[in-house]
């Protein structure tokens, strides 16, 4: 739906909630019955509007952001954040993300790199909040050392909910980088302990795949392989179940960089469908 359809929807509703708080109670019952539903039904009523209200002000006031993002003009899109976080310093979360996202679509991995010296500067703990996004630009670009330094440097700085994700890329951009020790350190690790599936089974398979012909312990590092693969399909158990975890993780860019890994571990845990 278009957002300025959807505009019109909000105030639309909102006017009939209101009418309906205001007429509705004397249309079907009497005076003084309906003079003691007004005083149940009215707060709730304005309540409700308040709500659709402010959602409808969300909406007026991000309608250009929303628009290009509805248009994926990406190069617009980018522009015009640029003009609310560098021009009026305005580095807000969202702010960077998305604005880093549309570098990192339209391959500026430059400008992604200019835009996270900038908010270091100027408010730092975005960095931390979006360690997956920076990080991405590094590994997109083949700049694949800095970007192992760069998830090692976040790997405690970063937030509870994405740690580890950062320590699995940490893992993977070792392995690129050509450190296989540090990489089967890190995947071994992950393979027998994350609550995620995803990154217990693409561990695992990493572990398998590539790593246990460059290890100095090929059985132990076999083991945990095997060990990691029967924890997954215990919790998953089939390709559905991989698949809805996948799903979970929307369509950030750092889970499109792994896309294919993804498709290959799922037949690797569950054979070919």
């Amino acid at each position: 739906m278009k957002f300025k359809y959807l505009i019109i929807a909000f105030c639309i509703i909102i006017i009939i909630v209101v009418s309906f708080a205001l007429f509705l109670p004397p249309l079907i019952s009497g005076q003084f019955t309906a003079f003691n539903i007004s005083l149940f039904s009215i707060p709730i009523m304005i309540f409700i509007a308040l709500i659709l209200a402010g959602m409808t002000v969300f909406l007026l006031l991000n309608y250009r952001l929303l628009s290009l993002l509805e248009r994926e003009d990406w190069p617009a899109l980018a522009y015009y954040l640029e003009q609310k976080v560098f021009v009026k310093g305005r580095y807000t979360n969202r702010n960077v993300k998305i604005l880093a996202s549309s570098y990192l679509i339209i391959s500026d991995y430059q400008s992604v790199l200019k835009l996270e010296s900038k908010a270091q500067s100027a408010r730092p703990s975005v960095i931390s909040k979006n360690v997956l996004v920076f990080g991405s630009a590094r590994i997109l670009s083949g700049a694949y050392d800095e970007a192992a330094f760069f998830f090692r440097t976040h790997r405690e700085k970063c937030s509870k909910d994405v740690k580890q994700w950062v320590r699995w890329f940490y893992g993977f951009t070792s392995l690129l980088s050509g450190n296989f020790a540090q990489a089967e350190s890190e995947f071994s690790s992950l393979a027998a302990a994350s609550s995620n599936a995803l990154i217990s089974g693409l561990s695992a398979y990493f572990l398998s795949s590539f790593l246990e012909k460059k290890s100095l312990s090929p059985e132990k590092c076999r083991n945990i392989s095997d060990s990691g693969k029967n924890r997954v399909t215990k919790s998953v158990k089939n390709q559905a179940g991989w698949k809805k975890e996948t799903e979970k993780m929307g369509t950030d860019i750092h889970v499109a960089i792994i896309k294919r890994y993804i498709d290959e571990t799922c037949k690797w845990l569950f054979g070919e469908n």
